[in-house]
């Protein structure tokens, strides 16, 4: 797998080149919405056929490469932290370096993870996450098309779905997530107004393309939204 450089951790920040990894299983769908085809063996009769655990057993080959992936994510959100926290350009950098690290580290992993068990929902939940942090926005919105047609009930992954949509300027399909998790789960919903608000600023700084009608047209409807969750807030859920 070739890494993806992170310079950046914040949510908006430019997307990140994600590059394909290793080939995976035949007709299998991998992370990014990449599918490949594995080749048969051609083993001669009466011809020794050498087994790997992992052909052997793909489940445990999921499970360890998935508690792996588990273990760089983790640390790639101490990591992310700590650059959030530190004063000194130095430490920021260095945190943020180490935080590239372990996300394209848990990458890999959890796409091993998949490569072995394609319907592993948390998995798919994860690369999904990953790729939002890197950046790489596309991928994200494919992987958590993924989970979601694993697992419909997940929110979180509609949540950070509806980040990636920001993140390619997707108003319609945030504002339709935003909907949904207001209904549903409404503290989610509340993040995700977050997020919007910080697009919002983004995009009066930098239109990125936007149409101004477009950009006044999405804070008219946030200032709206938002309205109508402050007159909500203490309703009973």
């Amino acid at each position: 797998m070739r890494r993806i450089s992170f310079n950046c951790f914040a949510m908006m920040a430019a997307a990140a080149a994600i590059l394909a990894s290793a080939a995976p299983a035949s007709g299998q769908m991998m992370p990014g919405g990449q599918g490949g085809m594995g080749r048969p063996s051609m083993n001669q009769p009466g011809e020794e056929i050498q087994s790997t655990p992992a052909a052997d057993k793909p489940d445990a080959a999921a499970n360890k490469a998935y508690k792996a992936g588990m273990k760089s994510l983790a640390k790639a959100k101490d990591y992310e932290s700590a650059a959030a926290a530190a004063q000194n350009p130095d430490k920021k950098a260095t945190a943020l370096d180490k935080m590239g690290d372990a996300y394209n580290r848990g990458l890999a992993q959890f796409t091993e993870t998949l490569r072995n068990k394609g319907d592993m929902y948390d998995a798919w939940n994860n690369v999904g996450y990953i790729h939002l942090r890197l950046g790489a926005y596309g991928e994200s919105v494919d992987d958590y098309n993924h989970t979601l047609a694993l697992k419909p009930d997940l929110p979180e992954a509609i949540l950070h779905r509806a980040e990636a949509y920001l993140g390619l300027d997707r108003l319609d399909e945030a504002k339709s997530a935003y909907m949904d998790l207001f209904n549903h789960a409404r503290p989610l919903a509340d993040r995700l107004m977050v997020s919007m608000q910080n697009w919002l600023t983004m995009r009066r700084a930098d239109s990125n393309g936007m149409r101004a009608a477009d950009v006044d047209a999405f804070d008219k409807w946030l200032q709206e939204q938002g309205g109508i969750a402050k007159q909500t807030a203490s309703l009973p859920r």
